[in-house]
């Protein structure tokens, strides 16, 4: 998603165009209700509206974006440089609201200096309502989109536009809480170069993607087409859309000792999470980072669709390197917004296991990683939504652990599950490595033993090692989570919240 391309920077009413489906629009503006005005100000507001034809910084409305009914907010920054007002905060809640009484998606597009000098701290007050507004939304599990536009700061980029469920950014634009032009004056100096700027907050973790503008209609059409699979405002999929059982439903645990199976999840060739998504997926936009400044290339976080069932992805990005570092803490914080995603949208959760371990550093240690671990545990055994869990390779440690915990568990038949990799297991108990394959056997870390005590749920064949047909393993293998989260979306979410916390209670009890 992210792009270093410069674009001319639109006007509202050009954004309107550039992303609404033509002739769809229509307003849901009205007279603005200005606070009592001083002559200068309300001089100001007259040669505002003069100089960019508009009545107020924001414009309202509803229109169609590929076929998907949306409300907009867009502002207009040659008004008053964009700032949120009295009468401009009052328009931008009377539309969330409406938006959340109509069940639509929203999709903001700030540009603004922020909250309105000429008012005062009482307009500096109306971000909250416009904060409150927003919450109601999300939590009626109606998608909140915003697209950040140049220049975005102040209060309104520390409210509404930070807080969508995807956030992105058009090219170059000017992002941040503090202005430039605040910093020099009070600092006398300039602020650092390109800090600010939407390709670093992307490099950051802090936005989803840069997309120019004429790019901005795809993505929400992308975005709400899998939505859409799910009732479009969180709701259920309607039941002629499940899919009919998989033969993948037959499948045993290999026969292949645990140590054979440990070496084919190794080879370099194995199908990862990348590959999965892209063969098996229907589609697939990927998310950047926790939103707050963290981006680990341990994890990917995506909203994708396998089949006609729509969830959030979160997984663990198998390493391009060997050298590359473990999962770190920053992980984890990522993987916890993909499952507020999840319960907010009210979506299913798919986490995709696959790693050799956590990182063992002191940053890792520092960061917090097990505090980390303990926390995503947390969350997915009380996740309110429903959860499908995969092992699709290696699976050691707590950064295993960290994304097991689910309603249903699908397994890879050369996928495993252990406390340590089995050479560290051996490295404990006999001081040295040589022992790594009957500790495997012992501790009980395959799919067979996993079968045996309950945890795997649904077996994918490998016909022998994924490796050497990585299309056809990723094909069987999407057909069976399109099945499992077909098996738990509809479902009520107090049942399932009750009968994963017994699955793991009883893992193994006779």
């Amino acid at each position: 998603m992210a792009t270093a391309e410069k674009v001319r920077h639109l006007k509202a009413a050009e954004l309107l165009d550039a992303v609404v489906d033509p002739g769809s629009f229509v307003s849901w503006d009205t007279e603005p209700r200005q606070p009592e005005l001083s002559d200068e100000y309300a001089g100001d507001l007259e040669r505002a509206r003069e100089r960019s034809g508009v009545d107020e910084s924001v414009l309202t409305g509803a229109g169609l974006i590929r076929g998907h009914r949306v409300a907009l907010i867009v502002s207009e920054f040659s008004f008053l440089a964009g700032s949120i007002g009295h009468a401009a905060a009052q328009r931008i809640v009377a539309a969330v609201e409406r938006a959340t009484a109509e069940g639509l998606p929203l999709l903001a597009g700030p540009a603004s200096g922020g909250t309105r000098m000429q008012e005062g701290t009482l307009a500096f007050l109306s971000m909250v309502k416009i904060t409150g507004a927003v919450r109601a939304h999300r939590q009626a599990g109606l998608p909140y989109l915003v697209y950040l536009r140049h220049p975005t700061t102040g209060g309104v980029m520390a409210s509404w536009g930070s807080l969508g469920h995807i956030n992105v950014a058009e090219p170059g634009a000017l992002l941040g809480f503090l202005g430039p032009r605040v910093y020099e004056a009070l600092y006398g100096q300039a602020f650092p170069d390109n800090v600010q700027v939407a390709e670093n907050l992307f490099g950051k973790g802090l936005i989803d993607g840069v997309v120019e503008p004429g790019h901005l209609a795809d993505l929400v059409g992308r975005a709400l087409d899998i939505l859409a699979a799910n009732g479009g405002a969180g709701g259920a999929a309607p039941p002629s859309s499940r899919p009919a059982p998989p033969q993948t439903l037959d499948v045993r645990p290999s026969t292949a000792d645990a140590w054979t199976s440990i070496e084919i999840s190794r080879r370099q060739r194995r199908p990862d999470l990348r590959l999965l998504l892209k063969i098996g997926a229907t589609d697939a936009l990927p998310l950047n980072g926790t939103g707050q400044g963290e981006k680990d290339p341990g994890l990917l976080l995506a909203l994708a669709r396998f089949g006609s069932q729509p969830c959030i992805v979160l997984g663990h990005a198998r390493p391009l390197r060997k050298d590359a570092a473990g999962m770190g803490p920053g992980s984890l914080r990522e993987a916890r917004r993909g499952m507020k995603l999840a319960e907010e949208l009210r979506l299913p959760l798919l986490t995709v296991i696959d790693t050799a371990g956590a990182a063992l550093s002191q940053e890792a240690e520092e960061g917090g990683l097990a505090g980390e671990i303990a926390r995503s545990l947390y969350e997915l055994i009380g996740l309110e939504s429903p959860s499908v869990s995969v092992l699709l390779g290696q699976g050691a440690g707590g950064g295993a652990l960290a994304l097991l915990p689910a309603d249903r568990t699908i397994a890879a038949q050369h996928s495993w599950l252990s406390p340590l990799p089995p050479e560290g297991a051996s490295a404990i108990v006999h001081r040295t490595t040589a022992f790594a394959p009957a500790m495997a056997e012992a501790q009980g870390v395959d799919v067979a033993a996993l079968y045996a005590c309950g945890l795997v749920d649904h077996i994918v064949d490998e016909c022998g090692d994924a490796s050497l047909d990585p299309r056809g393993f990723c094909t069987r293998m999407a057909t069976a989570i399109e099945y499992e989260l077909a098996s738990v979306a509809n479902v009520p979410v107090a049942g399932l919240v009750a009968a994963r916390a017994r699955k793991f209670a009883t893992l193994g009890v006779r």
